[in-house]
């Protein structure tokens, strides 16, 4: 890979300098360009004070004080935005979070591959159907599933930007009515378990919890915002350069406003336009934003568009990346070695990563970066089943989360967060897990129209295993 990383001063649009992969060609750049004005014309979707809230969570992780949670849909669809598959969504992150926080005893990071996550990269720009060559299907915010739809179309980048809007509304809304309560009752029904002794093992675990919550109300050791109200994030891979610095706003660094603004003053882009190197710049579409395996290219316009946005950002780590390109591009998306700037999410595949994973620890380690390692044990462990359906194996999933706490462990590291493409539908895109889905099972409520998602069901048992195995070192710790 060139490494012809020499950088110029910073700004938006500082992107368009360098290549870029995965780019969009649209045969009306004259309606991309009006639409794009519309978009910077447009509120920010999330504020300011959310995203250095994050900033902070974040560092909190990488310090090893917090575990994160971060999961949702391989890509959304326009049609996820309805109430129901929005509360789904939210429902299983919450549930899972409480596990995981049982398990660990840490506080989790709570961010949802939701309200944004509509680009979908590909490894060809074009594909067949039914015996003809069309253009790929790159999103919904791009083109459209239905192959005589595919041309880009502009007009899909406010859709995308409307349907965000409201769904971050939706979300905002649950959230402060309550959704989030840790009594809801409805919460924990754990049926599906066919294993007897594996529900034996989640329901302890659900009785332990509510007791805790219940001795907790008892002694008042909690109010009532503390039990019924989370922070919530944002997430999507920033692909669509133009999209993302259409979202992009200076705000006026701390030392530039402190002397200026009022007590109620919100913190919203300068009305007037200041110098830049007395602004900060947030990617205001999303709290967290990452960088994909295709489009990390240390020279290319992405990592470019990434080094100058305060927001905390991701990047894909896979077998393809070698340790020294790794550290390469820590030094450019972190230079001022901020612990939890930068989320390192890594994807090897269960049968790769005592490969690799090792290199890019040690790599790591030697460096002053404290990044937070975040494992995706999902996008490495996709296979075709016999019927035709890409599937994944549930018992593929967790042995690379597995062997990633215990690879961490043993170097002098810690896995500080997990990274999931799930729905909180009762799909059947993956096997296993407690439900024992095999690939006949596949048919029968197989939805995605991109990579396949853990169900609800299968997300749990993934909380339910991850606690166990904190909780087991958390024990043994004790006994040592």
């Amino acid at each position: 890979m060139s490494d012809n990383t020499e950088q110029v001063a910073w700004t938006p649009d500082s992107w368009k300098t360098k290549p870029i992969k995965q780019d969009v060609v649209y045969d009306n750049p004259e309606e991309l360009s009006t639409v794009l004005a519309r978009i910077t014309n447009m509120p920010p979707l999330v504020s300011t004070a959310e995203i250095e809230r994050l900033r902070a969570q974040l560092k909190d992780v990488a310090e090893g004080r917090a575990f994160l949670l971060q999961g949702g849909d391989c890509a959304e669809s326009f049609d996820y935005c309805n109430p129901t598959a929005i509360e789904d969504k939210l429902k299983v992150l919450l549930q899972m979070s409480l596990v995981l926080l049982w398990g660990l005893r840490q506080p989790i990071v709570r961010i949802a591959r939701m309200a944004g996550q509509y680009a979908k990269p590909r490894s060809s720009p074009f594909e067949t159907v039914d015996g003809k060559q069309i253009m790929s299907y790159r999103g919904d915010n791009v083109n459209s599933i239905d192959p005589a739809a595919r041309r880009p179309d502009p007009q899909r980048l406010m859709s995308a930007y409307l349907h965000s809007a409201a769904t971050i509304n939706y979300v905002r809304m649950l959230l402060a009515g309550g959704f989030a309560d840790l009594h809801r009752p409805e919460a924990w029904d754990l049926g599906h378990v066919r294993n007897p002794s594996i529900r034996r093992e989640y329901q302890t675990i659900v009785n332990r919890l509510t007791d805790s919550l219940g001795f907790m109300d008892v002694i008042g050791a909690t109010g009532q915002s503390a039990i019924s109200t989370v922070n919530l994030y944002t997430s999507h891979e920033a692909l669509l350069l133009d999209y993302e610095q259409a979202l992009t706003r200076p705000v006026a660094k701390a030392s530039q406003t402190q002397a200026r603004r009022g007590p109620y003053e919100p913190a919203t882009p300068p009305r007037n336009r200041l110098a830049p190197e007395l602004c900060d710049f947030y990617n205001m579409s999303a709290h967290f934003i990452w960088i994909g395996d295709r489009t990390r290219q240390l020279d290319g316009a992405h990592v470019e568009y990434f080094r100058g946005v305060r927001n905390p950002v991701g990047v894909k780590v896979g077998p393809t990346m070698d340790a020294a390109e790794l550290v390469r591009a820590l030094d450019i998306l972190d230079p001022l070695l901020e612990p939890g700037r930068v989320t390192l999410i890594t994807r090897y595949g269960a049968d790769k990563i005592a490969k690799y994973l090792p290199a890019h620890i040690e790599a790591v380690l030697a460096t002053k970066h404290q990044p937070v390692w975040c494992c995706d044990p999902c996008h490495g462990n996709t296979t075709t089943a016999p019927s035709g359906h890409k599937t994944r194996s549930f018992d593929a999933i967790i042995s690379e989360i597995t062997d990633s706490i215990s690879i961490h462990q043993q170097l002098g590291s810690r896995l500080a967060g997990v990274h999931l493409e799930l729905t909180g539908e009762h799909v059947t895109e993956c096997t296993g897990g407690s439900m024992e889905l095999s690939h006949l099972d596949l048919p029968s409520n197989y939805q995605t129209f991109c990579d396949p998602r853990l169900n609800y069901e299968q997300s749990l048992d993934i909380a339910f295993k991850i606690a166990k195995v904190f909780e087991t070192q958390r024990e043994e710790s004790h006994i040592d």
